[in-house]
């Protein structure tokens, strides 16, 4: 199969609940379940050039996703162990961090927004009205005057589109750090 249908299937609403039942199989709380799907689709995404077809490409995605949900649990359990043997790192890790934090905050709002500007208006539209508005699938159907399906379909490629020029963006303010002379600081 070539690496362009590859990418479509990948991309498809069926991959995704597929994979979202997947992981909702081993992960309890809805929250968890989209941000692991969405971290086992990018991982998929940027390891497709690797992908042999020795299985199926469902197959190979859940075996990123068990690596994802590992990851998951790991980060979420040293967090937890580290935080509750010691308390006070909790408050003067967010004390330190917090300018730091604050900044790189505003500077990620500014990065998503600047994306959603660069999408055409009919994605930048449903995406909008999913995530900052929160309105429901049903909601944006009716406000939009389209199919549910329609809305699940156009989500999906709206997620995509952002996905891939964000992931564009990230790529060129990590080469302009790369390739800055620190030299003559």
């Amino acid at each position: 199969m070539n690496r362009r249908k590859l990418l479509e299937e990948l991309l498809s609403d069926d991959y995704r609940k597929r994979l979202s039942g997947f992981v909702a199989g081993k992960v309890g709380d809805n929250k968890d379940i989209e941000e692991i799907v969405q971290d086992t689709l990018l991982a998929a995404y940027d390891s497709l050039p690797t992908f042999k077809g020795d299985s199926a490409l469902f197959t190979w995605i859940c075996a990123i996703a068990r690596h994802e949900i590992i990851d998951f649990y790991r980060k979420k359990k040293i967090k937890k162990i580290v935080f509750s043997k010691l308390p006070f790192l909790e408050n003067l890790v967010s004390k330190a961090l917090g300018p730091e934090l604050a900044y790189q905050e505003l500077e990620k709002k500014r990065q998503i927004l600047g994306t959603l500007k660069s999408l055409g208006e009919g994605y930048s539209q449903v995406l909008r009205l999913k995530y900052i508005d929160g309105l429901s699938m049903k909601e944006i159907a009716g406000k939009l005057d389209i199919t549910v399906k329609a809305v699940e379909s156009r989500l999906t490629r709206a997620r995509w589109a952002f996905q891939k020029v964000y992931a564009e963006d990230e790529k060129e303010i990590k080469k302009v750090w790369r390739d800055w002379d620190f030299t003559g600081i």
